[in-house]
């Protein structure tokens, strides 16, 4: 028995450095991290007027270059529109994707993708001219829809019409912009999409106030990022760098104080996350200081969410489900010890 669990341990071994698929090494070798991100959905990823990238998902992709390099400005950003994600991740032409993509069991079992850290608990809502009176989406039946190929909103669109007894048209668009201007020009009576996109896009429209979100949440929509798989070292940083920026906003270790948290404070759970004390960086391949360079990078989780989609940006989203679990949420990270 003892014999066969040794062998067993390691095959194990075996399995798990020849699944260490090369990625950090790649990364490291070309100088550079390739972060897939959506195409210019504000809050996650969109251009500002200097044409730099902003948006929680681009100031995630910083955080992990500064975990990797000790410099955040190691990022190409890629943007990208949902249908072509998998491809570009499973092609090598990204190196995670760090967008608005719905951890479904599919995605995760049969498309070569691995979620593990949920960064943005979601819901898919619709949108609706002022003027068409509608007050909820059961009102919606016969109405044609607005929608975006290659994501989940398809499925749960005609899941909750047909749970509903009700009937639809939809109009499919290949991306975003091209369905939310399709909307606005009233070629469809509804725009569907997650909530945050909802209310991001509606942002951009010529009148905003006009627009009204309905009240249903018609599914889950947990946001996550995303690798391949078969590279568990890589899985690993991806996921560790989010715990480690809700570990920070826990402890209340921001990108202001961080260097007198890390040289001042007694608190062991700091010292670790900040790697003062431990190996924990060694662990992930990295410099023990790599938590500590991506919250100098971005700052923590609840900064990154104010100043992205909170009351400090103009989206002015609650943070919900999105709060720490301390505070009633969602948003609980694993310990690093």
């Amino acid at each position: 028995m003892k014999l066969t669990l040794a062998l067993a341990a390691a095959a194990v071994c075996a399995v798990s450095v020849s699944a260490e698929a090369q990625t950090l090494k790649t990364i490291q070798s070309r100088g550079v991290l390739n972060c897939g991100t959506g195409a210019n959905l504000a809050g996650f990823a969109v251009p500002d007027a200097n044409g730099v990238l902003t948006g929680i998902n681009a100031d995630y992709c910083r955080a992990l270059a500064a975990a990797v390099f000790g410099d955040k400005s190691k990022v190409k950003f890629i943007q990208l529109p949902s249908k072509d994600r998998i491809t570009a991740l499973q092609s090598g032409e990204t190196d995670l994707i760090a967008a608005t993509t719905t951890w479904t069991m599919s995605r995760d079992t049969t498309l070569g993708q691995n979620f593990r850290a949920t960064y943005y608990y979601d819901g898919q809502g619709f949108m609706v001219k002022k003027s068409l009176n509608i007050k909820s989406a059961k009102e919606l039946s016969g109405a044609s829809i607005c929608i975006q190929q290659g994501t989940t909103t398809e499925l749960n669109t005609a899941d909750y019409f047909r749970k509903n007894n009700m009937k639809f048209e939809p109009v499919t668009f290949a991306t975003n912009n091209e369905a939310t201007e399709a909307y606005e020009s009233g070629r469809c009576d509804a725009f569907t999409t997650d909530a945050s996109g909802l209310y991001a896009e509606r942002m951009r429209f010529k009148a905003p106030a006009d627009h009204i979100v309905l009240p249903e949440t018609i599914s889950k929509e947990p946001l996550g990022y995303v690798t391949r798989h078969g590279d568990d070292q890589w899985f690993d940083i991806v996921t560790w760098v989010h715990f480690a920026q809700v570990t920070a906003e826990e402890l209340g270790v921001t990108q202001a104080n961080v260097d007198e948290m890390r040289e001042k404070s007694d608190n062991p759970e700091i010292k670790r996350l900040l790697g003062k004390e431990g190996t924990f960086g060694e662990a992930l391949g990295l410099k023990n200081d790599w938590a500590y360079n991506a919250i100098k990078a971005t700052g923590n989780y609840g900064e990154m969410f104010e100043r992205n989609l909170g009351q400090g940006s103009l989206l002015k989203i609650a943070r919900g489900q999105n709060a720490l679990w301390t505070n009633g949420g969602l948003q609980y990270a694993a310990p690093i010890r």
